[in-house]
């Protein structure tokens, strides 16, 4: 371990640098948002699924604009592709359809 003003780095993180110790902190921060998100994502598109086996057309056309919100916004930042998110929002719409 390596002691930087008074933080503990682990050695497999050894940075060198003050910025690069930065950093190390900064994409911490970023790797628990961006899995948060992921998750959220994850969840909308089981919540509709589940909505779906029920054969619930009403549920799932109400729970669409919120499911769409969800992808564009984890597509947005990076977190899954455009065209993931696009691709995802397309078959559920198909199978609402086919309800």
């Amino acid at each position: 371990m390596t002691l930087l003003a008074s933080q503990a780095i682990p050695s497999a993180q050894m940075a060198n640098t003050k910025s690069a110790i930065k950093r190390i902190r900064r994409i911490e921060r970023q790797t628990a948002v961006n899995r948060s998100r992921k998750s959220r994502f994850k969840n909308a598109i089981k919540k509709m699924n589940s909505i779906l086996e029920k054969k619930n057309k009403k549920e799932a056309l109400k729970y669409l604009p919120k499911l769409n919100s969800e992808l564009m916004k984890v597509a947005k930042t990076g977190i899954v592709k455009k065209g993931n998110a696009s691709r995802n929002i397309s078959r559920i719409t198909k199978k609402i359809n086919s309800l």
